[in-house]
């Protein structure tokens, strides 16, 4: 069996979002010890930003009249679809970056749906279980000084969930920048509560994944 990681954090040595899904990986590996862990890195490996393009127009262009660039989006468009779908299990880790998705996330996303196998009309991905992992330095919770302005994690479950028809859960960390920005010392013991209550849903969410897929394959 194979669980396919996909990190997006640019600060891998402090990445609160890598962490949790260590926990994740850590409870999927206890419960299928012989399986194999892929992963893309896409801050160590960007996706060029002219890939979706390249491979967008390249699709619509006969075969042989595709140019290099088209040819090689579309042949990594096709390893990147070829990740996801021969995985058993998907784990995801994005945070948030200026209120917004990870241009790096975002990036890798397009040029994946480009593959005709997971754009609109696929369904090679429906029902597969995986976990997003997503973590925001402040906190843009219901009623909080800042809510409505994290932009990313509504955009997130739609395409993982709604377009791609994953079976997914969602582990959700605010207030990493507590101990860093001075300015959020009065949430101290706040965020030390999340933080916990966190990696107690990294934990169960690792679990559920290697349980669902435990049981498909029995």
């Amino acid at each position: 069996m194979t669980l396919f990681r996909v990190d997006a954090s640019i600060m891998p040595a402090t990445s609160a979002s890598r962490a949790l899904g260590d926990l994740v990986e850590a409870e999927w590996v206890t419960a299928h010890p012989d399986s194999t862990v892929n992963r893309r890195d896409l801050a160590a490996d960007p996706i060029a930003a002219t890939a979706w393009q390249n491979s967008v127009t390249g699709r619509f262009a006969p075969e042989d009249q595709r140019t290099p660039e088209q040819n090689e989006a579309i042949a990594l468009a096709t390893t990147i679809a070829d990740e996801l779908i021969g995985a058993d299990a998907l784990l995801f880790t994005v945070p948030l970056y200026n209120f917004g998705v990870s241009q790096h996330f975002k990036t890798w996303f397009d040029l994946a749906y480009t593959d005709p196998r997971i754009d609109p009309s696929g369904t090679a991905l429906r029902g597969k279980p995986a976990t997003l992992v997503t973590v925001q330095g402040g906190n843009y919770a219901a009623g909080s000084p800042r809510e409505g302005w994290d932009h990313s994690t509504a955009w997130l479950r739609r395409v993982l969930a709604d377009v791609w028809g994953l079976d997914l859960r969602v582990v959700e960390r605010p207030f990493t920048l507590v101990g860093v920005n001075p300015a959020l010392d009065a949430f101290t013991d706040t965020a030390a509560a999340i933080k916990g209550e966190a990696e107690t849903g990294a934990r169960q969410a690792g679990r559920e994944i290697a349980e669902l897929r435990g049981a498909r394959v029995a």
